[in-house]
């Protein structure tokens, strides 16, 4: 149980952050502005430069094998959220601005915010490497199917965005350099190490600045919507546990962990800023993403105890 206490310990010292965040924001220190230039500074600039930075690390074909199972587990997971959250959608009494973003809420995590500086903090770089490969598939989709969600119309889809997302261009160029005998400069290298170490006060910063942008009213009326409550189960605990047959094949546990910890992130907050751009209900939106936060600080610890307790 000490490396329990231990992961429980850096969780606490992450949402420590967030608090921060939260408060500044209160404060009038942080602005609906600047979350927005936190948003661009994390997503073009120091999350590159964090996968760029841990995948400048010698090949080799045991780190191959490693890919393709993540890259398995991950294609595997997010098939089924898709298919419980397409379920849970039918199945719903929502009006159709909220139905999107339920949807939304379930299928897709804070996995590149939350996700980075939870397995940065635990695993370190080494855990970045295999974060990024889980993560491939991920960035791919919430630029598709993510905006598919809003607008049922695939001509929405701006393929040119996908291609050049930061996350996946700074993701192919690191497999490129990770693949071929090269290394970068010990100048870039240590350029990509500090910018990119960065990403986790930054992120947990903006993650408490957003919860803090939610008013009162907003959160005791739609704190009784049931349906909030079971995106959040589903998002935090039911998807996650999903990949425990897993581990009854010889896949190391360390890949296992961050798969099941990465599928257990709270819900995107690009769900909020995407409700915002195609007529969605951002305040659901906001709420879904707020509540999934919040208890994320006691799921994620939960889901690394039971682990630990199977394994």
């Amino acid at each position: 149980m000490d490396s329990a206490w231990a992961f429980l310990q850096e969780m606490v010292h992450l949402y420590i952050i967030a608090l921060i965040g939260f408060i500044v924001r209160k404060m009038g220190v942080l602005n609906q502005d600047t979350d927005y230039v936190l948003t661009q500074l994390i997503l073009y600039v120091t999350l590159p430069a964090l996968i760029l930075f841990s995948l400048d690390i010698p090949f080799s074909f045991s780190l191959m094998k490693e890919f393709l199972l993540l890259l398995g587990m991950s294609a595997y997971i997010l098939l089924l959220s898709i298919f419980l959250a397409g379920w849970m959608r039918r199945r719903s009494i929502l009006v159709d601005r909220q139905k999107s973003v339920y949807e939304g809420l379930i299928i897709f995590g804070n996995q590149g915010y939350i996700g980075f500086a939870v397995i940065f903090a635990v695993f370190g770089e080494q855990g970045i490497v295999y974060l990024t490969m889980f993560n491939l598939i991920y960035f791919i989709l919430i630029w598709t199917y993510g905006i598919y969600l809003f607008t049922k119309d695939k001509a929405q889809i701006a393929w040119r965005n996908i291609i050049l997302n930061p996350g996946v261009v700074s993701t192919l160029t690191g497999i490129l350099v990770l693949f071929l005998p090269i290394s970068w400069p010990g100048l870039l290298t240590n350029t990509f190490e500090s910018v990119g170490k960065m990403t986790v006060p930054l992120s947990m910063i903006l993650i408490g600045s957003l919860i803090a942008n939610i008013t009162y009213q907003d959160f005791g009326s739609l704190m009784k919507n049931t349906y909030i409550w079971k995106a959040v189960i589903l998002k935090l605990l039911i998807i996650p546990l999903l990949l425990l047959p897993f581990g009854a094949f010889s896949i190391p546990f360390s890949l296992l962990m961050i798969a099941v910890l990465t599928a257990g992130m709270p819900s995107a907050p690009t769900m909020s800023l995407y409700a915002q751009k195609f007529g969605g209900d951002t305040h659901f939106a906001s709420l879904g993403v707020m509540i999934s936060s919040l208890l994320g600080v006691l799921t994620i610890p939960l889901l690394y105890i039971v682990l630990h307790l199977i394994h």
